[in-house]
């Protein structure tokens, strides 16, 4: 008898993860970073970032759902680009931080990534693990970056931030 009871539990999770998988899909948005040439070495440097508009109920739609019945949202990836100058390196940063926040909501911690690597033009942060519901069923959010640098900067950097959330939701009844 308890070996049918572990049985029919194995079962029900096997199901339930199968069908968290068909309401699963990722949101993903874009944002263009510039860290300024007069950055000061060693020392934090807020970026500010233009809203990012994220057009959520269309996706929930096309994903057959709606805000409300959306079940979790987490950041899945957030990966740095160097856009400009061409051949640039992250030699330049120490570190990185982004903040997410809505005019409804407190702002958090996305992502960060401390030693980042020198040798590379594009990297990937360490994503938060707090559900970010709130923010991606926003119409809109922004994002806030805290930089540290480790050279002097000679020209201004331009990076391409790519986001993607996996969003949960239930389907539409």
């Amino acid at each position: 008898m308890k070996k049918l009871f572990i049985l029919i539990i194995a079962i029900a999770c096997v199901q339930c993860k199968e069908v968290d998988d068909l309401l699963t899909f990722t949101i993903s948005d874009q944002v263009t970073i510039t860290v300024p040439s007069n950055s000061p070495l060693n020392l934090p440097v807020e970026l500010a970032t233009p809203e990012v508009t994220t057009n959520s109920s269309q996706k929930f739609q096309n994903n057959n759902t709606n805000a409300s019945l959306v079940k979790d949202v987490k950041l899945q990836e957030l990966t740095l680009t160097i856009q400009s100058p061409t051949g640039k390196t992250f030699s330049f940063l120490k570190s990185i931080e982004i903040y997410i926040s809505t005019t409804q909501s407190n702002e958090i911690l996305l992502a960060s990534l401390d030693n980042v690597p020198s040798n590379v033009s594009s990297i990937s942060l360490t994503p938060t693990q707090q559900k970010l519901d709130v923010y991606a069923k926003s119409s809109s959010y922004k994002l806030r970056t805290s930089v540290v640098t480790r050279e002097t900067l000679t020209q201004s950097v331009e990076m391409k931030s790519d986001v993607k959330f996996r969003v949960t939701a239930a389907p539409l009844q």
